[in-house]
């Protein structure tokens, strides 16, 4: 959640609650059976199914828009702009309506990729000939009946796509439950005990010198005054040092890069032209100044890198589906001169895997009838919530969802790279811009967001976790189990912990406050961009958005056209959008964290490879616990004894001459 309201950048922690799982469960085994209370061990399966409960949680922190789409409807997050902000476009959020609509809307997905009791496996010893058109037809059906479960069996054993995080989550807990494993496990543990007790004191510690405004080390000038300004600055912050260890250096080095070309570049040159391209007389948050082009301009380079994304996984599913298709038909078709090469026998244990991941499955008619009674109560009182979002914009989300959660769930299987909040950008536009301004739209728009991106990345993490609990002979039905009472905590504990920040944090949500909230304002801007048009732009923003946003796909397609070895020196564009608003300070953080993994990776790749993922872990779980006792704190009015601030030497001169002469 604090990652959420900071930066909009999640690192996958699925290791991390794989780590967790093992190590706790394990002491608490060993501790029962030596009071003789327990004699059955610790099974790969019940890690699986902890991780999955886990992750299935603390995914709706993200999917429950709380740094997006919910606190977008905010009035804090609509004053901003001079329109839309009146009380049919607002909705200020409140935990009994997060709590309801979460419930109504997160569900629904885990019924749109349950597995199916039966498949047609490829694998399995019937004949694909005979069965081809059954095979064809269950596709059909799977379409128009508003399930993609069947594809689930299909992407995860018949063609084998390898889910990259959840096969890595796989391999870890496999390795857990072997002796070595368990060995080093043990040590990772303690590493990351060691870098979360630190983060967390750090935390602790940083506290003390932030009484008022702008004071701790959140506001060192590392570079000087000049680049602080300008939001060049190392703030010290363990959590970005450790996702700067977790993400790809290429990554880190697109978002310092967008910064550079940002904050560095671009916005100094554009506040030079206030009173002339926009008013000077309008407030530093306004969407109609300078604050405008910094939203807009990554709108667009987010736009374009998502809809470049969107159209190569579309092509690439289809491609692929198809190819995949024609390929197991024509390796048992009779072949005249005989020559067809034969295909590879299945290993032992890829049968005995498959054989447990299709004896345990959830029937048909449980997963269609929990869809269609979910998606009744879902389209009955979402209205009563969203008012402007009526009953058949929700109807019409269900009825393509499901299409979009296949084909989500397969690029994921192909890239690791889930584009939910591309699906959801999708929805702001087309329902915002079909309810109108004058009914609504921007809060319907946002509305639709959310049904949509609870669908939607509910497939891919379902797909990871299937693709895990596959490796890790886990029982599908006991992980549906677990992603259902993970996804209800989820519904009550990701609210609950988001009205603590919103509750101690009054300015939450304003740039250049301990949490921005970015993607808050961005969505809204997308929101206003579908309902009022480009009238809603700055002067001179759409020309910037225009080049910004062609230069994203050409970005993406130089990538793709140079192959692997070369792109893996071109940037990423959407990574690059993400400082346009939000700042560089974070950037400075996350290279830091890069260069560090790198130079441990030069010194020793095998360790910095097995305990880099613990360090970071560590750095970002204790720097984010110490926020709930900080907002705690916050609520209960104590306020830290020293407030630790950096001025210039002239204005330092005028405070002390103030204070002499007092």
């Amino acid at each position: 959640m604090k990652l959420n309201l900071t930066t909009g950048i999640i690192p996958s922690l699925n290791v991390s609650a794989g780590l967790l799982g093992f190590f706790f469960v394990k002491t608490w085994t060993k501790f029962l059976e030596k009071t003789g209370w327990l004699k059955q061990p610790f099974t790969r399966q019940e890690n699986t199914v902890i991780q999955t409960c886990v992750v299935a949680s603390s995914g709706i922190a993200f999917s429950g828009g709380f740094g997006s789409y919910i606190f977008g409807m905010s009035q804090t997050i609509a004053n901003q702009s001079t329109s839309f902000n009146d009380a049919m476009n607002v909705k200020n959020p409140q935990l009994g309506w997060m709590i309801g609509f979460l419930f109504v809307v997160s569900f629904i997905g885990l019924f749109s990729v349950v597995p199916l009791r039966k498949v047609i496996s490829i694998q399995s010893t019937h004949s694909f000939t005979s069965n081809f058109k059954l095979f064809i037809l269950l596709r059909i059906i799977c379409f128009f009946m508003l399930m993609v479960s069947v594809w689930i069996q299909i992407m995860i054993i018949d063609f084998k796509l390898t889910y990259p995080s959840g096969t890595a989550t796989a391999y870890l807990i496999n390795s857990f439950h072997t002796p070595e494993g368990a060995k080093l496990a043990k040590k990772q543990v303690r590493t990351l005990g060691k870098f979360f007790s630190f983060s967390f004191l750090w935390g602790f510690f940083q506290w003390f010198y932030t009484s008022g405004n702008n004071c701790g080390f959140d506001y060192f000038p590392t570079f000087g005054l000049q680049a602080f300004n300008n939001s060049f600055y190392f703030d010290f912050s363990a959590t970005y040092v450790g996702v700067g260890m977790i993400c790809p250096h290429l990554i880190n080095v697109s978002v310092l890069l967008g910064s550079i070309i940002s904050w560095g570049i671009m916005w100094p040159l554009i506040g030079n032209k206030a009173g002339v391209w926009y008013s000077a007389s309008l407030p530093p948050s306004s969407l109609n100044g300078l604050q405008g082009y910094r939203v807009f301009i990554s709108i667009a380079m987010i736009l374009g890198d998502g809809l470049y994304n969107f159209t190569k996984v579309i092509s690439q599913t289809l491609i692929s589906l198809s190819q995949e298709i024609r390929d197991k038909r024509n390796s048992v078709l009779p072949v005249a001169d005989g020559n067809s090469p034969a295909t590879s026998p299945p290993s032992y244990d890829d049968e005995r895997r498959t054989k447990l991941f299709l004896k345990d499955q959830i029937p048909i008619w449980f997963a269609l009838g929990g869809y269609v009674t979910i998606a009744i109560i879902s389209i009955i009182t979402v209205p009563h919530i969203f008012p402007p979002l009526k009953w058949y914009y929700i109807l019409v989300i269900y009825i393509v969802a499901p299409i979009l959660a296949f084909c989500n769930a397969y690029g994921c299987g192909l890239t690791d790279w889930s584009l939910a909040s591309t699906y959801g950008k999708l929805a702001i536009f087309t329902i915002g811009a079909w309810a109108g301004a004058s009914n609504g739209g921007v809060l319907a728009g946002l509305a639709a967001c959310g049904v949509m991106m609870n669908i939607v990345s509910t497939a891919s993490d379902l797909s990871q976790d299937f693709k895990t609990g596959y490796l890790t002979l886990a029982s599908p039905r006991s992980m549906f189990i677990s992603q259902f009472i993970g996804t209800a905590m989820g519904c009550v504990i990701s609210p609950c912990v988001f009205y603590i920040f919103y509750k101690a944090f009054p300015d939450m949500g304003r740039q250049g406050t301990q949490y921005p909230a970015p993607y808050a304002a961005v969505y809204r801007g997308m929101a206003m961009l579908g309902v009022e048009g480009f009238s809603a732009l700055p002067n001179h923003c759409l020309e910037l958005c225009y080049g910004f946003f062609f230069a994203s796909i050409l970005i993406n397609g130089i990538r793709d056209g140079v192959g692997k070895k070369w792109a893996q020196y071109i940037p990423i564009p959407m990574a690059m959008a993400i400082p346009f608003y939000i700042g560089s300070y974070f950037t400075i953080d996350m290279f830091v964290g890069s260069v560090i993994l790198f130079v441990w990776q030069k010194i020793n790749r095998a360790k910095a490879d097995a305990f880099g993922p613990a360090v970071a872990s560590g750095l970002i779980c204790g720097d984010g616990i110490w926020t709930l006792p900080s907002a705690v704190l916050a609520l209960a009015k104590v306020t830290p004894p020293i407030c630790m601030k950096f001025l210039d030497s002239a204005t330092n001169a005028r405070v002390d001459a103030f204070i002499s002469g007092s």
